[in-house]
């Protein structure tokens, strides 16, 4: 495609250079340019794009967009190069993506979940239902990305940058895909990766305190406000009336199509109270909808997943789906890294979660206290690099609804575990409860199953759906399940613990 299309929709400043090049190629990272390529080269938090230009242009970039600032003349960029500086480079992305891939998102029925909790579950679940409508489905989320049931990659962030986004619909769009479902975090909008993205629909789950740290958002009016911008460009939407803040949206955008969902205020998707039943493994509850009450079962235990299924089914209320659908797509529906039991041989019932937030550690332990027999074992941490005044808020949440706490690392990134832990174990102190540190995750893991007993449930929360820990720049894989499974088999090859079968 020629370069002057690719940048029609871009705010330009500056072009030095032929725009009547054939581009082949889009990407903001110098290392995947390939030849005829477009190199976007934006500044992040630690390094500037502009750095990064000889390797693009080695690479075979024929055309660069810079910053607005950007001092041209000083980076020797050779004749044959053509510069383009932009109001917004993050933006130009976007639009440059969407433009080289014919906007893909005008195609289909494209379908966007942002919310501090439930995102995951909740593509998930629109995904199901609308497949049993008989559509065909991709979905663009933190676990993968998948067409169907095929798996086309994994992922390793909740929204991929803009030319992922486009490049994953284009390919929707000629496999034939119906409806697109994409989890839109909040980084996403703040950093324009949906930008030119057409939404049909929006969810918006919840809102509680996340991500509020130098290099995300400096506070909750900012993080609100950029999952709000996600309704506001959608056509419709979808929001959670039992949420505080999220259940405003309607009155401060009333010209919107908006729908709403709760258990205990009205709503447009009202939960009978008289017919809810969470059990360790499921839920069963009846909604009201236009006069009608139906019946939903979903084999993922806790309120917040009825919150999470009553979302899915507003969304889909769009698509005409029926009743049957709906039930029969969750009935049986599993969700990796959510709520998530582990067989093992011990018979130990142990969740592994991607509770990360206050709010989702909150959740996940009063789900389970609800139906839990014997104790609550609670073995978990908190990322490194992130919201450092959350770690002893989260500390008294587990001290107080947990029988006992084991402290272990998460994804430290560049910090000492040693003092996440620590800052955590701050909060845990005043509530009494006994706990113990064992910074390794694994051999936490090992201590919080030596200490189980039957009936006892071993709440895992954090990693999720992650296969790898994350130290100082580096992955290492990492699967909790299999992690589970081996030191199990180590514990009964030794004696220390007797097998059931």
């Amino acid at each position: 495609m020629l370069l002057k299309k690719i940048i029609s929709e871009s705010e330009t400043i500056n072009i030095v250079g032929n725009l009547n090049l054939d581009i082949t190629n889009i990407n903001s990272d110098s290392r995947k340019i390939k030849e005829n390529g477009l190199f976007v080269a934006i500044n992040g938090f630690t390094k500037n794009g502009t750095d990064f230009i000889p390797n693009a242009i080695e690479n075979g970039a024929k055309a660069i967009i810079v910053e607005p600032n950007t001092d041209i003349d000083s980076l020797n960029i050779p004749e044959n190069i053509t510069v383009i500086s932009v109001k917004n480079t993050r933006k130009a992305l976007a639009y440059a993506s969407c433009e080289f891939y014919d906007n893909p998102s005008k195609k289909l029925k494209l379908i966007g979940v942002t919310g501090t909790k439930g995102k995951t579950t909740s593509t998930f679940m629109i995904k199901s239902i609308l497949e049993k409508h008989g559509l065909n489905v991709g979905l663009i989320g933190s676990i993968a990305v998948y067409i169907n049931d095929d798996k086309i990659e994994d992922t390793d962030r909740t929204t991929p940058e803009s030319f992922e986004i486009q490049k994953h619909l284009a390919n929707m769009v000629e496999k034939n895909v119906d409806v697109a479902i994409i989890e839109v975090s909040s980084q996403a909008m703040k950093l324009d990766r949906v930008t030119g993205c057409d939404f049909d629909v929006s969810l918006f789950t919840n809102l509680t305190e996340d991500h509020i740290s130098a290099k995300e958002h400096p506070n909750m009016e900012d993080y609100f406000n950029c999952k709000l911008e996600l309704i506001k460009i959608s056509k419709h939407g979808v929001i959670n009336n039992d949420d505080e803040t999220v259940s405003k949206i309607k009155n401060m955008l009333p010209n919107k199509d908006i729908k709403t969902f709760a258990i205990d205020n009205e709503a447009d998707f009202k939960v009978n109270p008289n017919n809810v039943i969470i059990t360790d493994s499921y839920i069963d509850f009846s909604y009201f909808y236009n006069g009608k009450e139906e019946k939903v079962e979903a084999a993922i235990p806790g309120k917040f997943s009825i919150y999470n299924a009553l979302g899915a089914i507003s969304v889909c209320s769009y698509f005409n789906v029926t009743p049957d659908e709906i039930r029969d797509a969750l009935k049986d529906l599993k969700v990796l890294g959510r709520s998530e039991l582990v067989p093992n041989k011990l018979g130990l019932t142990i969740m592994i979660d991607y509770a990360h937030t206050p709010s989702s550690l909150e959740s996940i332990l009063t789900a389970v206290k609800s139906y839990a027999k014997g104790r609550i074992i609670c073995a978990w941490g908190v990322g490194g690099d992130r919201d450092a005044k959350k770690r002893p808020i989260m500390g008294e949440i587990s001290g107080r609804l947990a029988d006992y706490t084991v402290l272990m690392s998460d994804q430290v990134r560049t910090e000492d575990p040693l003092k996440i832990l620590k800052e955590i174990e701050v909060g845990i102190i005043p509530t009494g409860k006994p706990y113990k540190i064992v910074v390794d995750r694994t051999e936490g893991i090992k201590y919080a199953i030596s200490i189980a007993k039957p009936g006892d449930i071993i709440v895992i929360p954090g990693l999720g759906h992650d296969l790898y820990l994350e130290r100082n720049g580096v992955k290492y894989p990492y699967d909790e399940r299999k992690v589970i499974t081996k030191l199990i088999d180590d514990m009964i090859n030794s004696g220390e613990r007797k097998s059931l079968n």
